[in-house]
């Protein structure tokens, strides 16, 4: 990748691709790139499907990460996720895979995704995934999603 943004998606009408392999992450330059902050993004509708069964799941992701040199454009992430709703594969596989395609396109320095899945037959699933330790100096606010709770 060239040190230049090359945003494809932004700015005009874009399908919704088929499949993740099929979706374009891109990123754009951080104007920031000497502060350390976190950036979140929270998609609390992710839908994919069950690969055994190709019933749907749901899950309330929230991704946090501390920017290096590339910031997410937050189109092609809405698409990429987006991507999953025909995709079959577990909740640990689409919680880190996601997590790790991120760190791999940013190469933030910290990056950390929490997978917070709906029950399938009876239990919730909760997917935690993380870069490193957090960068000394950083407020990182809980991600907000309480633990699952049923009737109890």
């Amino acid at each position: 990748m060239s040190d230049q943004p090359d945003v494809s998606q932004l700015g005009q009408q874009t399908t919704l691709p088929a499949s993740p392999e099929e979706a374009e992450l891109e990123r754009v330059p951080n104007p920031h790139p000497d502060t350390a902050y976190v950036a979140r993004f929270t998609a609390p509708e992710f839908t994919s499907l069950c690969p055994v069964t190709g019933q749907p799941d749901f899950a309330h992701l929230v991704i946090d990460y501390v920017p290096g040199a590339w910031l997410v454009e937050s189109k092609s992430l809405k698409l990429y996720l987006g991507s999953f709703r025909n995709h079959g594969a577990f909740h640990e596989d689409c919680t880190v895979a996601i997590g790790k395609q991120l760190a791999e396109l940013l190469e933030p320095q910290w990056l950390r995704i929490g997978g917070y899945w709906y029950p399938r037959g009876g239990i919730p699933i909760d997917v935690f995934w993380q870069t490193c330790d957090v960068p000394a100096g950083v407020w990182l606010p809980d991600q907000g999603v309480p633990a699952y709770r049923g009737r109890g």
